[in-house]
């Protein structure tokens, strides 16, 4: 099920799914950066996006954190990694294009997770360059429709 996300409730759940999922993902990075910006999730970003959660019952086992704009933009989106490969990320971006319509996103070109999954989506790329707060290369990426 997708529901919103409740603040004070949900957050631990979220920041051990970033924190898991990013190990996986964005390993690359090193453990500490990853920890730090679990940090910044807690505090930083939650308070400010527009969450939903994946909950099969039992707690989130992933979120989509959505920035207002035009067009919106994907935060974050992750999944648990015990729980990926179900559809369940795709049940979340299916929902958030519902509610949103076009979205955009930057994803890291070394997170070949990410990449395979928006690449399968139909998410197109916009712009490939440098960023410098994180000495990595992005690629910026838009939804189909």
């Amino acid at each position: 099920m997708i529901r919103p996300y409740t603040p004070g409730v949900d957050d631990d759940a979220i920041v051990h799914i970033f924190t898991a999922a990013s190990r996986l993902a964005h390993g690359f990075l090193g453990e500490t950066f990853i920890l730090a910006a679990a940090e910044d999730v807690r505090k930083l970003y939650l308070p400010h996006a527009e969450t939903h959660v994946w909950d099969e019952g039992s707690g989130p086992r992933g979120f989509i954190a959505l920035i207002p704009g035009t067009p919106t933009e994907v935060g974050g989106f992750f999944m648990d990694p015990a729980h990926r490969g179900k559809g369940h990320g795709r049940a979340l971006m299916d929902d958030a294009l519902r509610r949103h319509g076009r979205l955009e996103l930057d994803v890291f070109a070394r997170n070949e997770i990410g990449r395979r999954f928006y690449a399968r989506y139909g998410f197109t790329p916009l712009q490939d360059r440098h960023d410098p707060r994180f000495d990595q290369r992005v690629i910026r990426l838009r939804s189909p429709g």
